[in-house]
């Protein structure tokens, strides 16, 4: 299992980076080239939300990216360090978010969603964690 650890300031035009960080480590790993674009938005998007997540609480901290390559997947994690609601708490339980803030995040989850067919998120009072998959081909057998 081989990964690739990215960390940046959550800054919006570190974003850019990320993404093509990405895309150049899904194609080593073997994601088909016709979903490359996909991973892009995808982790655009992930990275987007948790810049966005980090300013609005203030948090110093990096944004984290986690690129894991598997043997039959390759898996990106961005993490970041806000606080979530938690259950029992409602969606406003962050600090300084109102009802807007809140529907441009479910909007990320839907867009990342509708891009990614495996997708997990997780999310506590001590950050939160979108997971995306995506299956890899095996190398070519090259015989001699």
């Amino acid at each position: 299992m081989a990964t690739v650890e990215l960390r940046f300031s959550a800054l919006p035009e570190h974003v850019r980076t990320a993404r093509l960080v990405a895309a150049a480590v899904a194609r080593r790993a073997g994601v088909d080239e016709a979903v490359l674009d996909e991973v892009r938005l995808a982790v655009g998007e992930a990275c987007s939300r948790a810049v966005g997540l980090h300013q609005i609480g203030g948090i110093s901290a990096p944004v984290k990216v986690m690129l894991i390559e598997e043997e039959k997947q390759f898996s990106i994690e961005v993490g970041d360090e806000a606080r979530h609601a938690v259950a029992g708490e409602g969606a406003g339980a962050g600090p300084g978010d109102p009802d807007g803030e809140a529907d441009e995040d479910e909007m990320g989850l839907a867009v990342i969603s509708g891009l990614v067919d495996d997708v997990e998120v997780s999310a506590g009072e001590h950050g939160g964690l979108i997971k995306m998959t995506w299956p890899t081909t095996p190398p070519p057998t090259i015989l001699v």
